[in-house]
């Protein structure tokens, strides 16, 4: 008897490792979640499809705020798989659900899977060269968030490269495009015009992350903010100081203006 969180990767059903696989075939009972990331190349059905079992599809607020009522009652009974796109550990909400499990009695088991973290470096800028990630959200009426801009702007003083997640409202079927992501970021530089991210600012498009064939762009904002990266997830990423080997990765393999050559 105990609760499994297992990661199911990036993009579709065959991302998920050979241990969940196993792990979700064994247990007695699957929930899912896919409200804080979109698996873009797969469905419920083709994953139900793979492990040979029904899953039960839990929306943010049976999550949230239904967690004791409707999954670890279940777990206190039987082996039970909790799903996540990525890496189960990635979200924060997955860390305040397994200390709502402890606190309830109830082991768990965490079994990683691909994550965007890593699968960043497909744009050739180095991992250990970002700093703290934020995420860009949709403003809403009297609520306009600019933490992510103050993040850019520390990174960038201290040449480190900045992750941007865009929002995800799954329930309403939107997920932010790199292209409203600039724009937001552009009106925050209006206000607070400290120069972190302006036209001229050089930033790398990753779309897809963990398809054979994902989208990498890199350009000046002002030149990319009107350009096409194709369906989501996206996210979008402001290098620091550059190395002359991701220089050169993001001219050869994201399109970036060979005159970035020219400041390694």
């Amino acid at each position: 008897m105990a609760l499994y969180f297992v990661g199911l990767g990036l993009y579709d059903e065959m991302d998920v490792t050979l241990k969940g696989l196993e792990t979700i075939k064994k247990c007695d009972k699957v929930f899912a979640e896919f409200y804080t990331s979109l698996m873009a190349g797969t469905n419920l059905e083709r994953i139900e499809g793979l492990v040979g079992k029904r899953i039960v599809r839990l929306g943010r607020e049976d999550v949230e705020m239904n967690f004791e009522r409707i999954v670890l009652p279940e777990a206190k009974e039987r082996d039970i798989a909790f799903l996540t796109a990525g890496d189960p550990m990635v979200a924060t909400t997955h860390a305040d659900l397994r200390i709502r499990a402890k606190r309830a009695g109830v082991r768990s088991y965490v079994i990683h899977a691909p994550s965007i973290y890593s699968a960043v470096a497909v744009t050739g800028l180095q991992i250990y060269k970002f700093g703290k990630s934020a995420t860009v959200a949709y403003p809403e009426k009297n609520w306009f968030p600019t933490s992510h801009y103050d993040v850019i702007r520390e990174n960038g003083e201290r040449g480190l490269h900045t992750l941007l997640f865009l929002d995800v409202k799954a329930e309403q079927n939107r997920y932010m495009t790199a292209n409203e992501a600039m724009e937001i970021l552009l009106k925050v530089e209006e206000d607070k015009k400290a120069g972190a991210f302006t036209p001229e600012t050089l930033v790398v498009v990753l779309a897809r992350a963990g398809s054979l064939e994902p989208t990498i762009r890199a350009g000046y904002v002002g030149e990319m903010i009107d350009e096409d990266f194709g369906r989501q997830p996206h996210v979008l990423i402001v290098p620091g100081r550059l190395h002359i080997v991701e220089a050169e990765y993001l001219v050869e393999f994201a399109g970036a203006p060979e005159e970035i050559l020219e400041s390694v």
